[in-house]
């Protein structure tokens, strides 16, 4: 009798205990980093940046990094992984590349952001929207990266990441705008687009980009020869002072490819030279 009527103390007392523990739960919300809104006068739009500060960024006031620019750096794009991997690639066991900002470009409508003018009758009917790259570039050039460079501590060493449509966009700045960018990380572009008369224009002979990275995964004929139309292009237009990688992931799809095809580009980059 005296066992039977010990056991409901017994649990009357964990029960007290375990409330106890559970009071002493905090919860306060995992901060990635900085969203920044602002209009943007050359694009007549509200726009949108994630930003990713490096590790110890706050507590060194002195210390400029450089930054990476994100092509579909929304949240709910590439912005959180390729975050992710600039921080993996950065620890000082690694040091595949220096600690550096990230910021993500959310999107608004990128079939017309990232696309230049086209006469094609397919892109006329699939992408009715297209054409604005030349004021992107311009809002890019003019208006974003002042910005960042009056935000955040950069030292104006500059990387633009961009896939598919972001890859042609980010081959058009760098055939026409080089100088906004010392490095370029294209991975899979969409040269399919107005026939890839893009390519028609020519290399800047005054700026030429530090290393180049151009990759494309297992996507059929049309992504890979496109891809590789870029890469032939860089290497026989740019100077030998420039770094022109290429790699084709022929276990990757379209899907895969980035992700991995960022990684080795930053080993390219900063450790295999």
């Amino acid at each position: 009798m005296k066992y039977k009527k010990t056991i409901p103390f017994i649990l009357l007392a964990l029960i007290i205990n375990f409330n106890a523990f559970c009071n002493e739960i905090s919860k306060t919300p995992f901060i990635l980093g900085d969203t920044l809104s602002f209009q943007s006068s050359i694009l007549g739009q509200k726009r949108e940046i994630n930003v990713y500060l490096p590790e110890g960024y706050k507590h060194n006031g002195e210390q400029t990094y450089p930054v990476i620019y994100l092509l579909d750096g929304s949240k709910e794009e590439d912005f959180i992984h390729i975050a992710g991997l600039v921080q993996f690639g950065s620890f000082s066991s690694l040091k595949m590349l220096p600690k550096s900002i990230v910021v993500g470009i959310a999107n608004i409508d990128r079939k017309h952001d990232y696309t230049p003018p086209s006469t094609h009758p397919l892109d006329i009917r699939d992408l009715p929207t297209h054409g604005g790259s030349a004021k992107f570039i311009q809002f890019i050039g003019k208006e974003l990266q002042p910005l960042v460079n009056k935000t955040y501590r950069s030292n104006q060493e500059n990387t633009l990441i961009g896939q598919s449509l972001g890859g042609l966009l980010a081959t058009e700045i760098l055939l026409k705008h080089p100088q906004l960018f010392s490095r370029y990380i294209i991975i899979s572009p969409s040269m399919w687009f107005n026939d890839a008369k893009l390519l028609n224009n020519p290399v800047s002979p005054t700026h030429s980009p530090k290393a180049v990275y151009v990759a494309v995964g297992k996507e059929g004929k049309v992504m890979e020869e496109g891809a590789k139309q870029v890469y032939n292009k860089l290497k026989k237009e740019l100077p030998t002072s420039s770094q022109v990688n290429f790699t084709y992931f022929e276990q990757l799809d379209y899907n895969e490819t980035l992700h991995l095809a960022v990684y080795d580009a930053f080993k390219q980059f900063y450790m295999e030279q």
